[in-house]
């Protein structure tokens, strides 16, 4: 402690004149004693007030330089340090110094500097005005083909000092993808990629860098997929490949690296893994299973590298997630239904699939989770019946295989993701069946749920689609027996309401469900519509300007129906609808024209 003393008291007298060896002496003892007790040796160096001369003892041409340099980067691993660092003025100096040459003091300067940089974000901004981050990537440059020892140590320490600098500060990050950087880290990784640390900094970087948008583009344009599946082949311990997959995750939202990482053959990578850790219980496998797993479900979002995968559902890839369906694993359950949601985003593939059995597959798999089923499954392979069940050709195939049925097992849920999912599938199957929705309309239990669930205010999906498979089932049967139903229910308030949505399809999914109720149950719907003020809804719809055509085009022509009800029909004489209409004959829409010379000539026959 005494040796401590005195060295800091010989700095703090020192100017840049005095003899290097007395210098360089104060600065071992001061390496010494940092090495022994770091914190409380930075304390004293603090309260001495000796920071203020390491500033002019970092000068380029003095032997003691890179000692000056590494006291710096030892006080600074504290993060009580770095302000005071900031404060005495060292920022620039050290910036300076990255432009010598002498290998020991560029490797102390960017061991300082990082240090410095570390969750601080007075040293970030001091860096970046002193212009650093700019020479370092410089560095980076010219000496990324360099593979001897003492480069490599340097090429990592400017790494680690760029990863500090940068490190969730989206303004420094694209600063750094701006300078070109990614580029340079690629080029890195593939020629030092037997070096550990220097592999590592790299990969810590892209992870850092790869969240930005702006980085996916540049990245797209190097042969980082290729580099990162080599890299990964690699690896044996977990934490390597969990570092990777970091990596590889935010890439991979790109459609561009997407298609790059499945030509790498990242996906056989992928599948490995699965085989390997699907019957383990090792903390471990259980996470890599997950990410491996996760990973693929991402590959396949994109639409080239999925159709890729899928050849035709002849691929081997298709074939092994397939199987993953009727596994124990509930992740592989899940994310397999999600891989067949996603090769489901084509009629080619629907139509192919279908065609080949899934669908049983996937019902299989609802069974298993009906009673305190798992939720996210649930979701999944609803989620991918619902898409199979887009094409045409399948509805009635998915129908008779009893879909339908299976669904409908999940009523009871109390998930709104599940809910959600449950209420695509069935408004996909029904479209255009009329004998499916007929026998669905006639559902009680589905069709009450279905008037609870419209008025599930937190949750507007679960809501509007609700509303959707009312109609639907309305719209599609053209049945007294469903409109019977769903007046019992009471479910025509919420048909009414649907027509004031402001999404234009769910307005006029309304309006020809309710003409069609006009149509066929006037008189057992009446109470319902007059209390739910339909009458006044109409004419807003027609006197507003922002109304599309079709709906005013379908609001005329549900007038002309309810006019033959007395009560309604009461109400429309009262409400001067022969005004607005009348306006309407030289509407723009030559349809919407000439429904209103129609209704018109009705309204004034009935008056």
């Amino acid at each position: 402690a005494d040796n401590l003393s005195d060295a800091l008291k010989k700095l703090k007298i020192t100017t840049t004149d005095s003899t290097a060896d007395s210098l360089e002496g104060c600065l071992d003892c001061l390496l010494q004693a940092l090495a022994q007790n770091n914190m409380e040796t930075s304390e004293k160096i603090q309260k001495s007030g000796v920071l203020q001369v390491f500033a002019n003892l970092l000068a380029p041409q003095s032997s003691c330089t890179a000692k000056v340099a590494n006291v710096i980067a030892e006080v600074a691993r504290n993060e009580f340090m770095r302000n005071p660092c900031v404060d005495a003025g060292l920022i620039p100096p050290l910036v300076q110094l990255l432009n010598c040459k002498d290998q020991e003091v560029l490797l102390q300067t960017g061991r300082a500097l990082g240090n410095i940089c570390y969750d601080s974000h007075e040293g970030r901004n001091a860096v970046d005005h002193a212009g650093g981050a700019h020479i370092v990537v410089d560095h980076l440059r010219s000496l990324c083909s360099k593979t001897d020892p003492a480069s490599e140590k340097l090429l990592t320490v400017f790494c680690g000092m760029l990863m500090n600098y940068s490190n969730e500060n989206d303004t420094l990050q694209s600063q750094l993808i701006n300078m070109g950087v990614i580029p340079t880290l690629v080029k890195l990784l593939g020629i030092h990629c037997q070096n550990a640390a220097l592999t590592e900094m790299c990969l810590v970087a892209f992870g850092n860098l790869a969240e930005l948008e702006s980085s996916k583009e540049q990245f797209a344009y190097t042969n980082i997929a290729e580099e990162l599946v080599k890299l990964f082949k690699k690896q044996i311990e977990h934490d390597k490949k969990e570092m990777i997959f970091e990596v590889l995750a935010p890439l991979a939202e790109n459609d561009v690296i997407k298609l790059q990482l499945v030509e790498a053959g990242l996906v056989e990578c992928l599948l490995e893994i699965v085989q390997k850790t699907v019957d383990s219980d090792k903390e471990d496998d259980i996470a890599e299973l997950k990410t491996a797993s996760d990973l693929m479900v991402l590959l396949l979002l994109g639409d080239e590298s999925m159709q890729k995968l899928f050849e035709g559902g002849k691929g081997s890839v298709f074939q092994r997630v397939l199987s993953w369906i009727p596994s124990n694993s509930h992740q592989l359950q899940l994310a397999g239904a999600l891989a067949i949601a996603n090769f489901a985003r084509n009629d080619g593939n629907c139509i192919h699939m279908v065609d080949n059995g899934i669908v049983q597959k996937l019902m299989d798999l609802l069974d298993r989770h009906v009673e305190d089923g798992n939720v996210t499954v649930q979701h999944a392979a609803l989620s991918a019946l619902r898409n199979l069940a887009i094409p045409v050709v399948n509805k009635a195939k998915m129908l008779s295989a009893g879909v339908a049925e299976a669904v409908l097992k999940f009523l009871r849920s109390e998930m709104p993701p599940v809910q959600f999912k449950l209420l695509g599938t069935l408004r996909m199957l029904i479209d255009a069946q009329a004998e499916a929705a007929e026998q669905l309309g006639k559902n009680v239990k589905l069709v009450e749920r279905l008037v609870e669930w419209c008025e599930a205010k937190d949750h507007a999906g679960v809501m509007g689609e609700s509303n959707r498979l009312l109609s639907a089932l309305i719209r599609h049967s053209k049945s007294k027996d469903v409109i019977r139903t769903i007046v019992q229910s009471g479910g025509i308030k919420h048909l009414v309401t649907m027509a004031t949505s402001e999404h234009v399809i769910m307005q006029n999914e309304a309006l020809v469900a309710l003409a069609l109720i006009a149509a066929l149950e006037l008189v057992t719907a009446e109470k319902d519509l007059e209390n739910a003020q339909l009458v006044q809804i109409l004419h807003r719809l027609l006197s507003d300007d922002r109304s599309a055509p079709e709906i005013k085009y379908n609001s005329m022509v549900l007038i002309c129906a309810l006019i033959g009800s007395e009560p309604l029909q009461k109400e429309v004489q009262s409400m001067a609808f022969l005004e607005v209409i009348s306006k309407l004959r030289s509407h723009e829409n030559k349809t919407v024209a000439q429904q209103a010379l129609l209704t018109e000539q009705r309204l004034a026959v009935e008056s």
